[in-house]
């Protein structure tokens, strides 16, 4: 009977659909690990997670199921065992073609066996009731006289599937991870969720995610192993690629791992600046853009957009354009050059007036008898978005929008203006979480960054009043409650679905300046329906957390 074990921990990104670069990056970590018992890769990874409707193509479940087979050959020249995530299809009792999301475990040159994913999670951005069908509650595993169990995912998240396999008599409990991003997740994974699985069943846990960026969710790995005493054998590091290696003793209290590294996870602002570089360098990099180009105001949110782009791909891979028109002000245009020089990234300027001046012309039969208004506002906003596409389709970088989750709740950004573009990273960021980790990146180098300097923007950037700048003496305060009290509001009607009357009953704010808020927010729906994809940092976030109806009458005030 086996009494050690040697377990590769794999933390690795994925590319969704490239099912050959993924096997051969399984491959190349087997490799590296030849004298290993056992390899461990994260959920779905051969496929790549989440798989989205790809899935449902025929095609995709016939080739991973032929490159599954080629792996599970390759384990016969006698090396270690492998762990991999992928799809299933196979036909129900009424004879319909099924998906399953399941793990393989191949050794000795063939499929030893395969479990099928139980609990199917079915929120936020979990959709997979749509494209699979839940498995059984899964037996465990007998492999070199080790009795596993294979929770995955979700499984491990709920208490069902493991106090099953431990009933059934698993020693030791492996759950591979497609888990996202959010804010506070990683501690809450390790001291709640699976530290109670442990508590549930007092067996050794490990827990395996991967990393990387998938359009509008980031994956931040925060890999661990918990002895079945609630100890912690192991913690991986956040963001970054690891192969781990733990060394397991079987003794008479049952399978026990030696203590290894304990990584030190970034907190705030870190981890969300972290979030951000990760998830617009694959972004870019995998839909194979040459850079990004964006237009810097010497306002916060386009300098801390310009700081992260430069962070996530280099600053010579970022386009900086400074577009000003009559309103803008000498200060604006000191602080753009100051914050580009910094950064170390291209500056150009692209006068509007002349094309502002062709459009009021052309408008003028037209706008006769009206008072100038928000109209001509928008149209200095949507000359700019021409500008800069007009910049993207000729030279090829994807144009970068810069509104934050603040702005985009209560619909103060320009359809076709500036809210026009291909990736926004700053979508789920509160404007204090932005003016947070503008502060916080001016003193700071992060891990990940390919531009390691620091200050990134004049601190007047940060100081002074926000203004769109397309009225005389304009400010953001003018029409809108002070930043600091308006996302309290967002926060409670967003991120926890409350009434007018939870706010005001927990902030003492005005009802009437809640119940326009709430308002702004409902109206603006339709913008949100058009706007770039942008990384989650939230529970809510716009788009694959908060589906709301476009058209609705419900309101709380």
């Amino acid at each position: 009977m086996t009494q050690k074990l040697s377990i590769v921990l794999s933390q690795m990104t994925q590319v969704v659909g490239d099912l050959a670069a993924n096997a051969d990056a399984m491959r190349a970590v087997r490799a590296r690990h030849a004298d290993a018992d056992l390899i461990l890769y994260p959920e779905f990874q051969l496929i790549g997670y989440p798989p989205e409707d790809l899935v449902l193509k025929p095609a995709l479940a016939d080739r991973a199921t032929t490159l599954l087979a080629e792996l599970a050959a390759e384990t016969g020249d006698g090396g270690p065992a492998m762990l991999v995530g992928s799809v299933e299809r196979a036909k129900d009792e009424y004879g319909n073609n099924v998906l399953y999301n399941i793990v393989a475990l191949l050794d000795g040159g063939q499929i030893v066996a395969t479990r099928r994913k139980h609990e199917l999670p079915n929120y936020g951005t979990f959709d997979e009731k749509r494209v699979f069908v839940p498995g059984p509650l899964p037996d465990i595993v007998e492999w070199r006289g080790v009795k596993l169990g294979l929770p995955i995912c979700e499984d491990g998240w709920l208490p069902k599937v493991c106090r099953h396999l431990a009933g059934q008599g698993a020693e030791l409990l492996i759950s591979v991870n497609g888990s996202p991003y959010e804010i506070d997740k990683d501690e809450r994974r390790l001291t709640q969720v699976f530290a109670s699985r442990v508590a549930e069943t007092a067996l050794p846990v490990i827990f395996l995610n991967r990393i990387g960026g998938q359009d509008e969710i980031v994956f931040d790995g925060c890999s661990f192993v918990l002895n079945g005493d609630g100890t912690t054998a192991h913690r991986l590091t956040d963001w970054e690629p690891e192969e781990r290696v733990t060394h397991w003793t079987k003794g008479a209290g049952g399978w026990r791992c030696e203590t290894g590294a304990i990584a030190e996870w970034e907190a705030h602002p870190a981890d969300i600046y972290s979030a951000m570089i990760l998830s617009l360098r694959d972004y870019v990099e995998r839909n194979r853009f040459p850079g990004v180009v964006l237009g810097l105001s010497g306002g916060i949110d386009s300098a801390i957009c310009a700081a992260i782009a430069a962070d996530a791909l280099g600053p010579d891979k970022v386009w900086c354009v400074m577009l000003p028109s009559r309103f803008t002000s000498q200060e604006s245009l000191d602080d753009a050059a100051g914050c580009a020089e910094m950064i170390g990234c291209r500056l150009d300027a692209i006068p509007i007036a002349a094309a502002v001046d062709a459009f009021d012309a052309m408008l003028a039969g037209s706008f006769a008898d009206k008072d100038v208004d928000i109209t001509e506002e928008n149209v200095q906003s949507r000359i700019r978005g021409v500008t800069l596409m007009a910049l993207s389709n000729k030279f090829g970088p994807m144009l970068l929008t810069t509104g934050n989750k603040s702005e985009m709740s209560v619909g103060y950004a320009t359809i076709y203006g500036d809210m026009a573009g291909g990736y926004n990273p700053l979508k789920d960021a509160y404007k204090m979480t932005v003016f947070a980790l503008a502060a916080w990146r001016n003193g700071h180098v992060p891990r990940l960054s390919r531009n390691p300097v620091t200050p990134v923007m004049p601190a007047n950037i940060v100081t002074k009043p926000p203004s769109a700048e397309l009225r005389p003496d304009q400010k953001d305060e003018d029409s809108l409650p002070p930043y600091a009290d308006l996302d309290r509001m967002l926060h409670m009607l967003v991120e926890e679905e409350a009434s007018v009357d939870d706010v005001v009953q927990r902030y003492g704010f005005d009802r009437d300046a809640v119940v326009r808020i709430e308002r702004l927010l409902m109206l603006a729906e339709y913008k949100r329906r058009q706007a770039p994809p942008g990384v989650k940092l939230s529970t809510r976030n716009f788009g694959r957390d908060r589906r709301y109806p476009i058209t609705h009458g419900f309101r709380t005030g």
